[in-house]
């Protein structure tokens, strides 16, 4: 009888630890999965004012890009070209092939005037910029207040980093990010999706 109930002791101890392993071994997968695929960011200063706000805190899809490409409106977390140890976040305006100028604050994308309704208001610069077959042009939604494309040039499609996702803290501030559509034919700028 003391026998058997060895043998169920250590038969139970057996299956304790067993599960502890597949646990331990799910978790380690599940959280393999998270940060190959998304990847977290702090917002750090206030150049994409007022669409996002200086200590936010937001997830980043890596892998939507190695799905489609980067399109006009996206937010996107970006590597600084001229030092790729800083990550930015901006907002794509023009895409490959683009041309972009900026006149007196004013967007106009492959000549139709876009209304950003998203800004507080217009940059006080102008610019045009042709861009070229991997090359995006990326601005701050706090036009007067971002280091972006207009002051450092055009933007390799290999520094793109993610897409922002979902801004998850603060808690108040919890929602997916809200990127653009831009209707090039009717020069409007509406949020993705409607």
């Amino acid at each position: 009888m003391e026998e058997n109930e060895r043998k169920m002791g250590s038969g139970n101890r057996s299956a304790v630890v067993r599960d502890l392993a597949e646990t331990l071994l799910l978790t380690c997968v599940v959280f393999l999965a998270i940060n190959v695929t998304t990847g977290r960011f702090f917002i750090d200063g206030n150049s994409m004012e007022p669409t996002l706000h200086d200590g936010q805190y937001i997830v980043v899809s890596k892998l939507v890009y190695e799905l489609a490409e980067p399109g006009r409106g996206d937010i996107v977390v970006l590597q600084y070209p001229h030092d790729l140890s800083r990550n930015f976040i901006k907002r794509v305006i023009g895409v490959p092939g683009d041309e972009v100028v900026i006149d007196d604050g004013e967007l106009i994308i492959n000549g139709s005037g876009i209304e950003e309704p998203y800004i507080g208001q217009l940059g006080s610069y102008s610019g045009q910029w042709t861009l070229g077959p991997d090359e995006l042009f990326v601005l701050g939604d706090n036009r007067n207040n971002s280091s972006d494309s207009h002051s450092w040039g055009v933007l390799p499609r290999e520094n793109v980093l993610g897409r922002a996702w979902v801004i998850y803290w603060p808690p108040q501030d919890w929602g997916t990010a809200p990127h653009i559509d831009y209707d090039l034919a009717h020069g409007t700028a509406h949020a993705a999706g409607e």
